[in-house]
């Protein structure tokens, strides 16, 4: 596993060499590392700004890991304009830099530091809506129970574990916390995920899938009823029966 002083190391010298590249007009640090200054295991997060092709930008940028960092994989996630190319280096350090055209180069929330340029102004990224989260819960419930129906075990799985994601969104939604990728889960009051401990699948089975979709369908009705009872009373019978669910207490 990296050192904080390899991981420190190597984001300095890429900032270093960011300034020197004429491509590059603005480098900003971003994730935990720009807020509080993020601990032992976070990666390395940064956004530059391109003047010119991102594509040619990003293709010099990448085969500059590759040579001088050992990089071991990379893979792109689409954002707006942005591309963020994640690296694997070895001992186990993350890079994420995020590629954004020059005119567009900015935060679109409070996990940003510019190390240099002038960044656009802030952008703010509104949560996701309650009514999606919800309809995502209702949608992954439904279609763990056809695959569980079906004998495709792995993909009920799948898709229990997603609907416990979606309930443990929706709680962070309600309570002030970060909902993506599980970040507030751990902020979580105790009487809220102890629940959902009985969605975990503990065998590959009929009956235990059956269970522990029941849980966590009950769990997303009894979520939903805390914000939204009409809709959690217009959904209970819906993912009631063969789902197991109970309908809502009042």
């Amino acid at each position: 596993m990296f050192s904080v002083e390899e991981r420190d190391f190597v984001r300095d010298r890429l900032l270093g060499l960011a300034e020197g590249d004429p491509a590059i007009v603005g480098a900003a640090i971003t994730g935990s590392q720009a807020v509080d200054g993020g601990d032992r295991w976070s990666d390395i997060d940064l956004a530059f700004g391109v003047e010119g092709s991102l594509d040619t930008t990003m293709r010099r940028w990448t085969e500059l890991l590759y040579r001088d960092f050992a990089a071991v994989h990379h893979w792109d996630l689409p954002s707006r304009s942005a591309v963020y190319r994640v690296f694997l280096l070895p001992r186990g350090l993350e890079i994420d830099i995020a590629f954004a055209p020059a005119a567009e180069f900015g935060p679109d929330g409070p996990s940003w530091r510019t190390v240099f340029g002038l960044p656009a102004p802030a952008t703010a990224t509104p949560p996701p809506s309650r009514r999606h989260l919800a309809g995502l819960g209702w949608h992954h419930a439904l279609h763990a129970w056809v695959c569980i129906q079906r004998h495709r075990w792995w993909q009920a799985e799948h898709w229990i574990s997603a609907l416990r994601g979606q309930v443990l969104a929706l709680a962070c939604l309600r309570l002030g916390h970060p909902t993506s990728y599980a970040k507030g889960a751990h902020l979580l009051p105790p009487d809220v995920t102890a629940p959902l401990n009985a969605t975990l699948v503990r065998t590959l089975d009929h009956a235990e899938l059956t269970r522990a979709l029941g849980a966590a369908t009950t769990a997303l009705i009894a979520e939903i009823a805390l914000v939204d009872a009409p809709l959690a009373a217009r959904l209970s019978p819906v993912l009631g029966g063969p789902l197991g669910v109970d309908p809502p207490r009042s």
